[in-house]
C-alpha cells in the first residue's frame, strides 16, 4: 500500500466582508485566544485577516456579497469547552450546546460577522 498523498489540514477558510478585520480579530484572537498570522505582502492588499492555533490555521478571506455561513462551518478543537463557553457568553454571543455526537462536548456560536462556529472537546 502507498503512503497517503494527503497528510493532514492546513487550513479552512470563511468569508468576511470588506473592512470587518477588527471584528475577526475581537472573535478569534480576543475571545477564542488565537494567534494571528502576518499574511503575505501580495495577498494583504485583498483584506482579511489569518489566525493560527497549534498547526492548523483560520483564515478569513473578503468575500464581494458577503453573507454569513449558517450551516457550513469550521469544528475547532479546544482544550476546555466549558471555559470556552464562559468566555463567549461574556462576549455577549451565542452558545448553543449539541450534545448529539457521544463522547464529544461541543456548542455552536458565531464569529464577529455571524459565521457559524463550533467548538468541540472530545
Amino acid at each position: 500500500m502507498s503512503e497517503p498523498l494527503v497528510v493532514g489540514l492546513h487550513h479552512v477558510q470563511v468569508s468576511c466582508p470588506a473592512g470587518s478585520e477588527d471584528a475577526q480579530r475581537s472573535f478569534y484572537s480576543g475571545v477564542l485566544g488565537m494567534s494571528e498570522v502576518p499574511k503575505p505582502a501580495a495577498l494583504a492588499a485583498r483584506g482579511g485577516v489569518w489566525f493560527r492555533a497549534g498547526s492548523c490555521e483560520l483564515h478569513c478571506g473578503v468575500e464581494d456579497g458577503f453573507t454569513p455561513a449558517l450551516k457550513a462551518h469550521p469544528g475547532i478543537a479546544v482544550s476546555d469547552v466549558d471555559a470556552l463557553a464562559e468566555r463567549v457568553a461574556a462576549a455577549g454571543l451565542p452558545v448553543l450546546w449539541d450534545e448529539q455526537i457521544p463522547g464529544l462536548r461541543r456548542f455552536h456560536t458565531q464569529d464577529g460577522v455571524g459565521n457559524r462556529i463550533e467548538l468541540q472537546q472530545a
